[in-house]
């Protein structure tokens, strides 16, 4: 069902700060910025090898990310896996009783469809899945 680890998001409230530490001192290439306004965040992708870094800084106190970082602070906020059907991903993690977030795929980052699985039904982690655009 997963073909690879698409990304590792990660939670900042600085995301220049973020982009700098990850592009300058660990050698990462950034690929992509976008304003995800739905979710709340700007968020910024760096290269690792054929996954990525996606940074997450939230748009003001509301959100998703807002929140974790509200709660937890700035640290690992998900792990995404790339798939080729996100729909029948859903289908078949619904049909087995997984608990979701999402019922239908959302936008994401650069195109891509996504959908998030509940931390319940995944060992306590933020698991989301992520069909890419056909351009990416």
């Amino acid at each position: 069902m997963f073909d690879a680890i698409d990304h590792v998001g990660i939670a900042v409230s600085d995301l220049e700060a973020a982009v700098a530490l990850h592009r300058d001192v660990l050698g990462m290439v950034l690929v992509h910025r976008e304003t995800l306004a739905e979710q709340g965040v700007r968020a910024a992708l760096l290269d690792v090898g054929d996954s990525h870094v996606e940074l997450l800084e939230p748009l003001d106190g509301d959100g998703a990310v807002a929140r974790f970082l509200a709660r937890r602070g700035p640290g690992l906020h998900h792990v995404a896996y790339r798939v080729a059907d996100i729909e029948a991903a859903l289908a078949s993690l619904s049909a087995a009783g997984t608990r979701l977030i999402d019922a239908r795929p959302r936008d994401g980052i650069r195109g891509s469809r996504v959908a998030f699985l509940h931390p319940s039904a995944t060992g306590g982690v933020l698991t989301e899945l992520v069909q890419p655009s056909d351009h990416h």
